[in-house]
């Protein structure tokens, strides 16, 4: 697989980044970079390229680490939901046994009285 060289404008910087991603995956990135790191620098005159960058990283960071906390969370809750259907079905499988005992002690019961009677 080769690399895909990108030109991208991301706060009125030009960047040429290498990368094995689609080009329109890694423009759509810049694209929403370049529209955060302006809502910044137009949110505070006083804000620079440099300081922009790092609010936005913080704040990707924060969304990163909450979906990777709530992606865990339901890994968590699949698990404990499998775990509980594998038990339901192993009681299954035991009530199905004890199921088909008890039909062959009627069966033989009724043997039983039919030979005694």
């Amino acid at each position: 697989m080769s690399f895909n060289k990108i030109k991208l404008n991301i706060a009125g910087g030009t960047y040429t980044v290498n990368s094995m991603d689609p080009e329109e995956h890694i423009l759509a990135l810049a694209k929403k970079l370049d529209e955060d790191m302006t809502e910044v620098l137009e949110q505070s005159q006083s804000a620079s390229v440099t300081a922009a960058a790092v609010l936005c990283a913080m704040t990707y960071l924060d969304q990163l680490e909450k979906s990777t906390k709530s992606a865990d969370n339901m890994r968590a809750q699949i698990k404990q939901y499998l775990d509980e259907a594998n038990k339901a079905r192993f009681e299954t499988e035991k009530v199905k046994i004890e199921l088909e005992k008890l039909k062959v002690d009627i069966q033989f019961l009724k043997n039983q009285r039919g030979n005694n009677g």
